[in-house]
C-alpha cells in the first residue's frame, strides 16, 4: 500500500520511478485489513490526538477527493453497558458522557482537519433505538448506544488502484519481482538486484538489475529483511518492525440482523462488526505473530476468541457453522517496549540507513498517503528537488467522472443492455473505468454472465483483472480483485474453472496451465481450511504451509536480532 502511494507520489512530481512487487499487488498486509478508512476512535482514548488527526484529514480526502467511487460511509453503533438498576444509573450516565464526549471529538476533528467531512454526524440512541437499528443485540447487553460513521473500502482494490495510478503517471509498474540484493557503489546504494518469478528457474532473465538514484524501501513487515542485507556491510538500520496478526471472520448477513456496525471493546483492544455487502465481517485479533510472513494462519482459538468476544452481544450466538471465510493479516508495527503489540505505535518512521536508501515502516492503512509524501520528500530533497507533494488533490483512476455515472447510471444501464444493478456494482467497484467493463460487454454479452459459484461478480471481472489489472494467477483474482475466497462458503472452489477459462483467454494458458492453476487454488483453500483447524499458531502455521506458494515465494519467518534469520 505504502509502496503504490510512494509511487504515485514521486511520479506525480515528475521522477522517474519503478515500482517493484514481490508478489502480487496486496498480496500482504494490504489486502487483509478490516475494510474500514478510520480516524480510530480508540486511539482519542489513548490521548493520540496527532494520530486521529492526520488518520480523520486522510479519511476526508479520500472519501470526497481521491477515491470517492471506493471510500464510502458506514455506520456504527458504540454500545453503553447495561447497569443494575438505579444504584448504576450514575455510572451509566457517566459512561454515555464518557463515550458521546469522545464520539463528538471524533465528530469536531473530521469537521476541523478532515477536507471535508465526507461522513455524517453521530448520534445517541435509547436501549430501544438501538434495538430498532440492530435486533440481533441481547436487551440486557446494553443501556442505549451511539451512532457514528467511519469509511469503508476494498482495500486490495484502493492497492491495484493505486499501482494503475502510478502506472498512468509514467511509472513502471511490475509485480512478481522480489528485491534479492542492493546495488552499491562505495557506500550508496544506487538500485537492487531483482528475481522475477515467473521466469523459468535459472533463465537468464530470472534475475536482473535496477538502477536508481534513490531506493525506497516500504516493505511493511519485511522491513526487517533489510537488515540481512545491510549486514553485509556493516550496518544496521535503527528500526525494528513486529507482526501483529490479525484475524477476521465473515458470516452472511442473515446470521445478524442489524442496519449497523458495532464496535465493542474488549479486555485488550476493540472488536469491530462490519457490514460488507451481502456479509459481516468480525474482526480483529492482536497477536504477536514470529511465523511465516507470506502466508499468516488462523487458528482455531483465534477463531474460538472472536466468536466468544462477539457472542457476549448477540441474541443469537453465532457458531463456527456460519461461518462462510476467515482471513488473517499482518500488521507491521513499530517495535518498542510495550508487551502487547495493541500497545505498539501505529505510528510511521522514515530513516535513511545507507546513502540512497531510504526505509518507511509502520503507519496505518488510512495514512498510506502521508507516509509515501514524507518518504518521497526525502527522496526529492536529497535528487535536488523542490517539486511539493500533489497527491492531497489528485483524484485516483476511476474517481473523475464518477459522481455524474453515478446520477446517469440509469440512462448508462439502457445504453448498454445491462440491468441497473449491474452498472452500481461495477461504479462502486471501477468508478469511471465501468466504461471499460461495459465495453467489454458491448464487444461480447457473455461477459456480462454471472461468475459461476459467485454471481454477484461478472465475467467481465476475470477479463478485465487478467487484461488491465496485472492479475497472473488464478488466486489473485478469487483472493484480490474480488474477494471471494472469503465471501463464500466453497471459498472460491465453485469458481476456479470457471475462472481460469477466463484469464486463460487473456493470458493464453492452455489446458495444462489452466488446470495447474486450479490444482494449487484447490491445495491452498484445503491448506488454509485445516490451518483454521489447528489448536495454536505453530500447528496452524505448519498446516498453511502444506500448500505452496504459486509464485514460488519461499516461507519464511523473519529475522532475529542480529538481522539472522530464525
Amino acid at each position: 500500500m505504502t509502496g503504490a502511494g510512494a509511487a504515485v507520489d514521486a511520479a506525480s512530481r515528475g521522477l522517474k520511478v519503478a515500482l517493484v512487487e514481490a508478489r502480487d499487488f496486496a498480496a500482504g498486509t494490504s489486502s487483509r485489513s478490516s475494510k474500514l478508512i478510520h480516524g480510530g476512535l480508540r486511539y482519542l482514548e489513548q490521548l493520540e490526538f496527532g494520530l486521529v488527526h492526520e488518520a480523520l484529514t486522510e479519511r476526508g480526502l479520500l472519501a470526497t477527493r481521491l477515491a470517492p467511487h471506493l471510500v464510502r460511509p458506514v455506520p456504527f453503533l458504540v454500545p453503553l453497558p447495561a447497569g443494575r438498576g438505579l444504584r448504576d444509573l450514575p455510572a451509566r450516565l457517566a459512561r454515555r458522557a464518557y463515550y458521546g464526549a469522545g464520539v463528538a471529538a471524533y465528530d469536531a476533528f473530521a469537521g476541523l482537519v478532515g477536507g471535508g467531512r465526507g461522513m455524517p454526524l453521530h448520534r445517541h440512541l435509547s436501549r430501544e433505538g438501538a434495538r430498532r437499528v440492530f435486533p440481533s443485540l441481547r436487551a440486557d447487553a446494553l443501556a442505549g448506544a451511539i451512532r457514528y460513521y467511519d469509511g469503508q473500502v476494498d482495500d486490495a482494490r484502493l492497492v491495484v488502484t493505486l499501482a494503475r495510478t502510478a502506472a498512468s503517471l509514467g511509472a513502471a509498474v511490475v509485480s512478481s519481482t522480489r528485491a534479492v540484493g542492493l546495488i552499491r557503489q562505495a557506500r550508496e546504494v544506487t538500485g537492487v538486484r531483482v528475481r522475477d518469478l515467473e521466469a523459468p528457474a535459472g533463465s537468464p532473465e530470472a534475475e536482473f538489475e535496477v538502477r536508481a538514484r534513490t531506493v525506497i524501501a516500504a516493505t511493511g513487515v519485511w522491513t526487517d529483511d533489510m537488515s540481512r542485507m545491510l549486514n553485509d556491510v556493516g550496518l544496521r538500520p535503527g528500526i525494528r518492525v513486529r507482526a501483529s496478526k490479525g484475524v477476521h471472520l465473515v458470516v452472511p448477513r442473515s446470521a445478524i440482523t442489524g442496519e449497523t456496525g458495532l464496535i465493542l471493546r474488549t479486555a485488550t483492544s476493540v472488536l469491530f462488526v462490519i457490514p460488507w455487502g451481502g456479509h459481516w465481517i468480525i474482526g480483529t485479533t492482536d497477536t504477536d505473530w514470529r511465523l511465516d510472513r507470506s502466508h499468516p494462519a488462523a487458528s482455531a482459538s483465534d477463531i474460538d476468541y472472536l466468536l466468544g468476544q462477539v457472542n457476549t452481544v448477540l441474541e443469537r450466538p453465532l457458531s463456527t457453522a456460519d461461518i462462510e471465510g476467515v482471513y488473517a493479516g499482518l500488521r507491521p508495527l513499530l517495535a518498542g517496549e510495550a508487551d502487547s503489540t495493541s500497545k505498539l505505535s501505529r505510528e510511521h518512521a522514515v530513516i535513511e540507513p545507507m546513502l540512497g536508501l531510504l526505509l518507511v515502516a509502520g503507519g496505518k492503512y488510512t495514512t498510506y498517503r502521508v507516509m509515501a509524501a514524507d518518504v518521497v520528500d526525502r527522496a526529492a530533497h536529497r535528487l535536488g528537488g523542490q517539486r511539493p507533494s500533489r497527491t492531497a488533490d489528485l483524484p485516483l483512476l476511476g474517481a473523475d467522472g464518477y459522481p455524474s455515472m453515478w446520477r446517469d447510471r440509469a440512462d448508462l444501464a439502457r445504453r448498454h443492455g445491462v440491468p441497473v444493478g449491474v452498472v452500481e456494482h461495477l461504479l462502486e467497484r471501477y468508478g469511471s473505468l465501468t466504461l471499460d467493463l461495459l465495453a467489454l460487454i458491448d464487444a461480447d454479452p457473455l461477459q456480462a454472465s454471472p461468475l459461476a459459484g459467485a454471481p454477484e461478480y461478472l465475467a467481465a471481472e476475470v477479463t478485465y483483472a487478467a487484461r488491465a489489472e496485472g492479475a497472473l494467477h488464478l488466486e489473485d483474482v478469487l483472493t484480490r480483485r474480488t474477494r471471494i475466497s472469503f465471501e463464500t462458503t466453497h471459498r472460491g472452489l465453485e469458481s476456479a474453472e470457471h475462472t481460469a477459462e477466463l484469464m486463460g483467454a487473456v493470458l493464453g494458458w492452455d489446458a495444462a496451465r489452466r488446470a495447474r492453476e486450479v490444482t494449487h487454488y484447490q491445495a491452498r483453500v484445503e491448506a488454509e481450511r485445516q490451518s483454521q483447524l489447528m489448536p495454536d499458531d505453530a500447528t496452524a502455521d505448519a498446516a498453511r504451509l502444506g500448500a505452496p506458494d504459486v509464485r514460488g515465494y519461499p516461507s519464511d519467518r523473519g529475522v532475529d536480532d542480529a538481522g539472522l534469520p530464525r
